[in-house]
């Protein structure tokens, strides 16, 4: 069973430890992620397998200084076995809000998500 709490409190502290290897352990070797960042970083908005996963986002820590991520909420849709985070980003000084949308398979591994990025916060 899918305790989506727990799920949203443990990717928050992986990557505030920037733990690229753990984030992927939740992963399946075929998941599809979209994200704006990744466009900036790969060219693609796209990205898939875990492999290009790993190597995106280990990139992606590179050109960024500081990150920590505080955790606002998650929503659990049983129905779509879908996960919403949602967070404030704090990186290299620069705070927005921030959602991330998780689809998990059967086995509860993700199999595809997509990354939203509000507006700047003010200091």
């Amino acid at each position: 069973m899918m305790d989506p709490d727990a799920f949203a409190r443990d990717w928050v502290a992986t990557w505030n430890a920037r733990d690229v290897e753990r984030v992927l352990a939740h992963y399946r070797d075929d998941a599809r992620f979209v994200s704006p960042t990744a466009t900036r970083v790969t060219g693609s908005p796209i990205v898939e397998g875990k492999a290009a996963l790993r190597a995106y986002w280990t990139k992606a820590l590179t050109l960024i200084g500081a990150l920590t991520f505080s955790l606002d909420h998650a929503v659990w849709d049983e129905r779509r076995r879908e996960l919403v985070i949602v967070y404030n980003r704090d990186i290299a000084g620069k705070r927005d809000r921030a959602c991330e949308i998780f689809r998990f398979d059967e086995d509860g591994l993700v199999s595809g998500g997509e990354a939203l990025y509000g507006v700047e916060l003010p200091g």
